[in-house]
């Protein structure tokens, strides 16, 4: 992808969420107290242990500092990573979560570090100095989506708070698709192409956010195109215009500035159904690249582009 992409993006989509595993099922994630003073959760890289109520947090990850301060943690956060954007509170630092430096994380004084990957080799260097960290990888399904958030409720101490989030993006997604649901449920098989970048990376029905598009029936145009099935093929613009999206989804409005008055001045794009039609969606780069609290607002975005079209 184009080195311009932030790193929330290219993290969660181009990079991260390629790993199949989560941070482990509910089930699997241990609730009670391990010793005096301690809660173990079962995450990415294991059983970890950490303090009940954790005072000295560093989240390296923009859609894990969105849960912490969703779940009532924030007060507990002492540094964020340089992309953690959002909420506009959280403690933002030169902290880099794309390649992380042990000794300036160390130089916090966190009691527990969360990352959704263990790059530069940051997670042994910081359990070497008995530091505890929560790998916590991008979500590969909706239910690893919860789970995660439901590990950092019982790692934070804010069990409860967590367990309130999740139902209620639970409920707002089902809301959302129940009432754009005529077009799976009268078979009209809409496509769509979800755009990651300019030179026209996507992403296949296997991925996290085509499995959100699913929730609507809708046919991802990608889906024929990638041959290393690796879930992010680069399409040409010969194969899009034939394949005439009755959906299009721009998932780089920030990070490449596009738009829907851009996209008609592409060679031959002003042709497609989707823009003849106004069916082009702006969506913003973050919300549509995490996969944290503010999932509901995607999913509220594909549902209205759903009923415009019906």
């Amino acid at each position: 992808m184009r080195p311009v992409r932030t790193f929330g993006a290219v993290m969660a989509i181009g990079i991260a969420m390629v790993t199949a595993a989560c941070g482990g099922d509910g089930g699997n994630a241990e609730n009670g107290a391990n010793g005096a003073g301690s809660v173990t959760v079962q995450a990415g890289n294991g059983a970890v242990t950490v303090p009940a109520r954790p005072k000295r947090i560093i989240s390296l990850s923009p859609t894990h500092t969105e849960t912490l301060f969703a779940i009532g943690a924030g007060p507990q956060v002492v540094a964020v990573s340089d992309y953690s954007n959002h909420p506009a509170e959280a403690p933002r630092t030169k902290l880099s979560g794309f390649k992380p430096n042990a000794e300036a994380i160390i130089a916090y004084r966190p009691d527990l570090v969360v990352v959704s990957d263990d790059l530069n080799g940051v997670v042994k260097a910081l359990e070497k100095v008995k530091i505890p960290v929560l790998l916590e990888p991008a979500a590969a399904r909706l239910d690893d989506a919860y789970d995660e958030i439901d590990d950092l409720g019982r790692a934070t101490g804010h069990a409860a708070e967590a367990a309130k989030l999740t139902d209620g993006m639970k409920a707002e997604i089902q809301k959302t698709v129940a009432a754009s649901s005529g077009a799976a449920s009268k078979g009209k098989g809409l496509t769509y192409y979800h755009e990651l970048d300019n030179q026209l990376h996507s992403v296949t029905s296997t991925t996290f956010v085509g499995q959100v598009y699913g929730l609507f029936g809708l046919r991802n145009v990608a889906d024929k195109a990638d041959k290393a099935a690796g879930g992010y093929p680069q399409l040409s613009r010969e194969y899009l215009l034939k394949q005439d999206p009755d959906l299009v989804f721009l998932a780089d409005t920030k990070c490449c500035g596009q738009n829907t008055a851009a996209l008609a001045k592409r060679p031959g794009w002003s042709d497609l159904d989707a823009v003849k039609n106004g069916n082009v969606v702006e969506l913003d780069d973050d919300i549509a690249s995490r996969w944290g609290p503010r999932l509901p607002e995607f999913v509220k975005a594909i549902g209205a582009a759903v009923q415009k079209v019906q």
